[in-house]
């Protein structure tokens, strides 16, 4: 059995002795808001989980999770002691690791991610991430910014990419490191009547279908700034650029996105898709990462961070291939 024995406290009361499996299995229920499925990916009966997470309580002093009919959440008592957890997790892990221990518990990261970032930076950083981390998991989720807001302030995400408008509030509450700043192009077939076109304006894309993407993404924001309460001859509504883009490329219209969530693509390096400009358009796109304030982050968390403001300086240097004639 792993413990720490923590400091004695004031008063001649006991030591105060925490497992390592406990702080483990919070971590586990906080990623995955579920009690049964915290204990399904730990091999545990229900009832064992839920024993051992509430004898930990005890020990604290401290309801750690919030149990309700929908699922187990941290309570707020428990969001405050999450980074302390993690961290104590992290430096078991350099332990075992600076012990040559070959069997130690591989750990998870959890990105949140808006669809517009999710090919040609989060990729290769990811792919990066695994080669130097190799039991370390990422789990990658897109979500809206405001469920990725909620996830990173409840622990169930690490890191958070999202997008802003230049002039946007910056929610408090948050550490937000500028990646990458863009702009809005319209994304097209190379067959479309646009693609023929050196700039496109909003007369133009309301000509033709578009695709646009569902409220609560910033790109639906600036497409309705854009238009000015106009509507397209026929849009579609989707939910992130990665099918956007491939309602692009299937014929079905287009779409209306930063500029890097289309150069690089995969579907943009096979021809399938390409950009032009906006007409006498000047808003600059950014995109963030996004991490709670907190006095301690995990080592692994802080390595994919770094990652990520490395490779996205390398691709904000490298040459863009937006086409403008």
């Amino acid at each position: 059995m792993t413990g720490i024995p923590l400091n004695p406290i004031p008063g001649g009361r006991s030591l105060l002795f925490v497992r390592i499996e406990q702080l483990e299995y919070i971590a586990a229920v906080t990623r995955l808001g579920s009690l049964r499925r915290a204990a399904e990916e730990l091999h545990l009966s229900q009832p064992a989980l839920s024993e051992t997470v509430r004898n930990l309580e005890r020990e604290l002093g401290v309801d750690l999770l919030e149990r309700k009919r929908s699922g187990a959440k941290i309570s707020d008592e428990g969001r405050e002691l999450l980074p302390h957890i993690m961290s104590v997790l992290d430096a078991v892990d350099r332990l075992r690791g600076a012990a040559g221990d070959q069997h130690r518990v591989s750990r998870m990261v959890r990105l949140g991610t808006v669809n517009t970032a999710t090919v040609p930076l989060v990729i290769p950083t990811v792919r990066e991430f695994r080669a130097s981390h190799p039991v370390t998991q990422v789990e990658l989720v897109g979500a809206q910014q405001a469920d990725i807001h909620r996830g990173l302030l409840d622990g169930a995400f690490d890191l958070g990419l999202v997008n802003y408008l230049r002039g946007d509030d910056m929610p408090p509450g948050f550490e937000t490191t500028e990646l990458l700043c863009g702009r809005p192009v319209v994304c097209v077939r190379p067959d479309s009547p646009l693609a023929a076109m050196d700039a496109v304006d909003a007369d133009s894309l309301l000509a033709e279908p578009l695709v646009v993407m569902r409220s609560g993404y910033v790109m639906h924001r600036f497409v309705h700034r854009l238009l000015r309460g106009r509507t397209p001859s026929f849009s579609y509504s989707t939910d992130g650029a990665e099918m956007g883009k491939l309602m692009v490329a299937e014929g079905l219209g287009a779409t209306v996105l930063p500029d890097f969530s289309v150069v690089g693509d995969p579907l943009e390096r096979r021809g399938a898709i390409t950009v032009r400009p906006l007409a006498g358009d000047a808003t600059d796109v950014l995109l963030v990462l996004q991490r709670r304030h907190s006095g301690s982050v995990p080592r692994a968390v802080r390595d994919l961070h770094e990652l990520f403001v490395r490779n996205a300086q390398a691709y904000g240097a490298s040459p863009r291939r937006l086409t403008e004639g």
